[in-house]
This record gives structure tokens, C-alpha cells and sequence, in this order.
């Protein structure tokens, strides 16, 4: 915010609060390896469990598959009998 004359304006935060700014004006954001190193480890971990529950899923697909025929085989046995 720019004022008409040669100075600049104070916003309401720098008027009032004396605490100072987390990230000074001159921080350089370009020592980020340990951002991008974190990152790309929980990206792989997204993808290890994503991985593992579409694996569980079809694991859990078969199994209840294969336990609606044991039942229906097991039901038409004794209904077969009468």
C-alpha cells in the first residue's frame, strides 16, 4: 500500500503488533530440500497404502465372493434334501 508521498504506510498489523513478522522480508525460501525431501516421502506413502488397500479390497471381494456361494451351495443342499 502506497502512499502519495514518499514513505510507505504502516498496515494495522505493523501499528499494533510488536511481535516480529515469522519470515522477515529478506527470507530466502529456496532452502526448501528438507520441504521436498518430507514431501516426496509421504507421496511414496500415499502410494504404498493406496497399493495395499486396493490389494485388501480385492482380497475382501474374493473372500466375501467365495463365502455367498459356500453359503447358497450349502443352502440348496438342504433344501435339495427335502
Amino acid at each position: 500500500m502506497a502512499a502519495s508521498n514518499s514513505y510507505e504506510m504502516t498496515s494495522w498489523a505493523d501499528q499494533w503488533d510488536s511481535s516480529p513478522d515469522p519470515y522477515p522480508a529478506n527470507y530466502d525460501q529456496s532452502n526448501t530440500s528438507t520441504k521436498a525431501k518430507y514431501t516426496k516421502k509421504v507421496e511414496e506413502g500415499f502410494g504404498k497404502t493406496k497399493s495395499v488397500a486396493s490389494s485388501g479390497m480385492k482380497k475382501v471381494k474374493t473372500g466375501a465372493h467365495v463365502g455367498f456361494h459356500w453359503i447358497k451351495e450349502k443352502y440348496h443342499k438342504t433344501t435339495g434334501k427335502q
